[in-house]
């Protein structure tokens, strides 16, 4: 099993945005992949944060998701409306791998 982790940083006010989008992001690469999207907050560190997690049988699975997703006009047109929503270069990904 593949753990998948993305987070990004919010833009100050824009807390409540950040988590309707979330939820948003998250139902609709479940309708088009039937993955199941959980989000998440942080309760230590710095708690401007939201993250998206996914688990994924194998690498292979995670890259053609990925790549599906990158294709999908209407996912690229979600994420482009939430711009103003997150600080600008603070997407990060983990990928790990479950023992």
């Amino acid at each position: 099993m593949i753990y998948f982790h993305r987070s990004a940083s919010i833009a100050p006010g824009k807390t409540i945005a950040a988590m309707s989008f979330a939820r948003e992001i998250a139902g609709y690469i479940k309708s088009k992949t039937g993955l199941d999207v959980k989000i998440g907050m942080p309760v230590g560190g710095n708690p401007n944060r939201i993250g998206w997690y996914v688990q994924y049988e194998d690498l292979a699975v995670l890259e053609d998701t990925q790549t599906k997703l990158l294709q999908d006009q209407r996912y690229m047109e979600m994420i482009g409306r939430s711009s103003e929503t997150f600080i600008a270069g603070s997407v990060h990904d983990d990928i790990w791998r479950l023992l």
